[in-house]
């Protein structure tokens, strides 16, 4: 099995010079089994932004194509409308107790906004067949409505784990936009609630995004005796601060002694767009 990540295409304002069929094509020529969009499709949570965001992804050559939402994309009262409509329609998981849910704007009084859908988060649940194994595909919405922080809804979490008990897979990939190990300048807010929730249900592969930077990391309960990795993508295509460089992962072999991870830095010069691969093998 092989995965492809890719993150913060930031479609709009922040968008790259860079040629996107050019980059498409370049995508293309990795087999990919599933491939993972880690949020910030748009730079301001626009329609225009959410369609072209679409079209790129429609573009890519594989039938799993699973995307979460950004905080960029939550900038619009609209995003997650905007969001199941030109990038990923999905049966939304609900909290199971509205009224004891704490974040910040996820009900919309619709007495106010015209809006169909009150509920502004978007979480959902898929199960792909690959090589024989059921992958289960867990996308969490770690954005609070116009706020760059990212906060998880623990009610949300308590619905997903309701399904999750019921449910019968070989692997688990969790996909959230902000990164449950970081603390940068706009963290996950509570991450421990996250990191309780991958302990619970013995989740191992964490994909995130989110600070436009590329890190491989694990971390290991050794009182629970549990271990996770996290698979953090760079930014696919934005214009980025001097220090930060567009990039995409693939995972050759996804989980068997011969996986290989290919880190692809994307330069641009000119019209012309270098790729350079780095591949690293880890156990």
């Amino acid at each position: 099995m092989n995965i492809l990540h890719i993150s913060d295409l930031h479609f709009g304002p922040r968008h790259w010079e860079g040629d996107d069929e050019v980059l498409l094509k370049k995508l293309n020529t990795y087999e990919s089994d599933i491939v993972i969009n880690t949020g910030d499709s748009t730079s301001d949570g626009m329609e225009s932004e959410f369609k072209a965001a679409g079209r790129f992804l429609k573009g890519i050559k594989c039938r799993n194509v699973f995307s979460v939402i950004g905080n960029h994309d939550k900038r619009n009262m609209s995003s997650h409308e905007l969001f199941s409509k030109h990038i990923q329609k999905n049966k939304i998981i609900y909290p199971l107790k509205p009224d004891s849910c704490s974040k910040e704007n996820l009900f919309m009084d619709r007495a106010i906004t015209r809006i169909n859908e009150n509920f502004t988060d978007v979480n959902y649940i898929k199960t792909v067949s690959i090589e024989g194994k059921t992958i289960l595909i867990i996308a969490t919405d770690s954005n609070e409505l116009y706020n760059d922080n990212g906060y998880v809804e623990e009610e949300v979490l308590h619905a997903i784990s309701d399904q999750l008990y019921r449910m019968k897979y070989d692997d688990c990939l969790l996909l959230i936009h902000h990164s449950v190990m970081g603390t940068d300048e706009c963290p996950l807010n509570n991450s421990m609630r996250v990191t309780d929730f991958i302990k619970k249900h013995k989740i191992k592969h964490v994909f995130c995004g989110h600070t436009h930077e590329m890190e491989l990391r694990e971390s290991t309960d050794l009182y629970q005796k549990h271990t996770f990795r996290q698979y953090m993508g760079g930014s696919l295509s934005s214009c980025n601060h001097s220090h930060d460089v567009n990039r995409f992962t693939f995972f050759e072999n996804w989980g068997t002694v011969k996986m290989r991870i290919h880190i692809v830095k994307i330069f641009t010069k000119g019209n012309q767009l270098n790729f350079e691969d780095e591949i690293i093998k880890i156990k």
